[in-house]
């Protein structure tokens, strides 16, 4: 039985296959963060993030390898002391023998990555680059025309619960046809998806003052509306997608996708 088991070197040799090294930003921190390569993979965990509470999941599920999409280490780590919570997780980590691997910005916009994985999702077809030149981010074009407001409806099924729900800046009435997204936080695209002709931009994570700025500089030139999804939803259901593509490679792992919200916030009081 383990001489048939995958290693962890053939696993992560295919992972850099799928999502090149050559694309992991500069201040990224992707790639094997804890593991012996020569190791044998029976069963494989994905998850949005690595927290606590997702390693003892994936130990409870026998996996010996978590593959997550935001390093465990993004922020780095100066010490492993354990009684902070990254040293308490690489720790539990070793000593239950998971290996933790990330693929993070080189898989955000490849083929079948996280952003045209929620494009796709979201019902949008003949899909491109938001940004030709970095080739970054996604453009795409709805099969029929709909309101903001029935698109931001169709988006909530379509995407995990969570407490913030769906932040929409726009017309409600207003005519949706060309969206424009980046799954993750994308307020850094807002410049970009001013000029790209879009209807409607996708992204998470934004801030206050680019926010406004984009609405305001939208009602002077007819830009597009605005909507803000949460960063673990936004990427969580690319998870599916790499479960799919991994299995059809490595038929004698199993790949497990996480049900567990690694999402901060567990409730919201409106007013």
């Amino acid at each position: 039985m383990a001489e048939d088991m995958e290693k962890l070197s053939s696993l992560v040799n295919h992972f850099n296959e799928l999502w090149p090294e050559s694309e992991i930003a500069d201040w990224d921190r992707s790639g094997l963060m804890i593991g012996d390569l020569s190791s044998k993979i029976q069963t494989v965990f994905l998850t949005v993030d690595v927290t606590m509470d997702v390693l003892i999941h994936a130990k409870d599920s026998g996996a010996n390898l978590v593959l997550a999409h935001h390093p465990m280490f993004l922020k780095g780590a100066h010490t492993l002391r354990e009684d902070l919570a990254k040293g308490a997780e690489a720790a539990f980590a070793i000593k239950n023998d998971l290996a933790v691997f990330s693929a993070h910005t080189n898989a955000d916009f490849v083929s079948n990555g996280v952003s045209q994985t929620l494009a796709k999702a979201l019902g949008l077809g003949s899909l491109d680059f938001l940004d030709p030149d970095t080739k970054q981010g996604v453009t795409g074009t709805l099969g029929k025309p709909t309101t903001l407001l029935e698109f931001a409806r169709a988006a909530a099924r379509v995407l995990p619960s969570v407490a913030q729900g769906i932040k929409i800046s726009g017309d409600s009435d207003r005519l949706i046809s060309r969206v424009g997204l980046v799954a993750g936080a994308g307020d850094s695209y807002l410049n970009i998806a001013q000029d790209a002709n879009l209807d409607l931009f996708i992204t998470s994570d934004l801030r206050h003052h680019p926010s406004q700025d984009f609405v305001e500089q939208g009602k002077l030139n007819g830009g597009p509306a605005l909507m803000d999804i949460a960063h673990w939803a936004a990427e969580w259901l690319w998870l599916e997608a790499a479960q799919k593509q991994l299995s059809d490679k490595f038929g004698s792992v199993s790949f497990v996708v996480s049900d567990l919200s690694t999402d901060p916030w567990d409730f919201v009081v409106m007013q």
